[in-house]
């Protein structure tokens, strides 16, 4: 089985999430995307976020219908941190059974800063990795992303247009359809009462006005 997982704050989820996921599982063929919204994100200490509730509903009311995309609630359960290693490594143990090839995705940006997640390393020996990159976006190896020692241990495999790791898991780059939209772009015309008419779902549109999100 090939699962993706996505992750991200989700607050909200909106259509580029969407597209992204949809053409991930076709590139890579995969049996089923996960979405797995961070509860108490690394990189968003002080930030003001959406209570996980209301996230999950509007991840679910996003998804449903679609039988190629589930929810998962993991980092909820933890009450540390959301770390991405630890979630790997806590679905890979449940799985264990099914020893599912798990992709993780991610946008360019946030892999570019891939060096400042815990234990990094570990984590990209663990999964391959689906990098989501943006038209015209040119890979020149992994040595300015990663350290230079532990690029190294990456090397480029034509046949698959992958960078394989010495455990047999890969870095891909792939093109996506880049709709430039954001969860901050969203929170702002909400707040402002503003349309967010095809930047979500309408089930997630309705569901941001009956529950007064992004409003003070």
């Amino acid at each position: 089985m090939k699962w993706g997982l996505f992750g991200g704050t989700f607050d909200p989820i909106h259509i580029g999430h969407l597209r992204c996921a949809s053409e991930t599982l076709e590139i890579f063929d995969l049996n089923r995307i996960i979405f797995v919204p961070a509860a108490r994100p690394p990189h968003k200490p002080n930030a003001a976020i959406t209570p996980f509730h209301h996230r999950e509903q509007m991840i679910r009311l996003a998804i449903g219908g679609n039988p190629d995309f589930s929810f998962s609630d993991v980092e909820n359960r933890r009450e540390k941190t959301s770390y991405s290693v630890d979630t790997v490594e806590f679905l890979l143990d449940k799985h264990r059974l099914e020893k599912p090839d798990l992709y993780f995705i991610l946008g360019q940006d946030a892999f570019h800063a891939i060096r400042t997640w815990k234990d990094w390393e570990r984590l990209l020996l663990m999964c391959h990795f689906a990098v989501m990159t943006r038209p015209g976006y040119t890979n020149r190896g992994l040595d300015e992303i990663l350290t230079p020692e532990f690029a190294s241990r990456f090397k480029y495999d034509e046949g698959i247009r992958g960078f394989r790791g010495p455990t047999g898991h890969t870095i891909f780059f792939r093109e996506v359809t880049f709709l430039d939209i954001a969860s901050s772009n969203i929170r702002k015309r909400a707040k402002e009462r503003k349309s967010i008419n095809y930047l979500v779902p309408d089930a997630v549109r309705h569901y941001i006005v009956k529950n007064s999100l992004y409003r003070e």
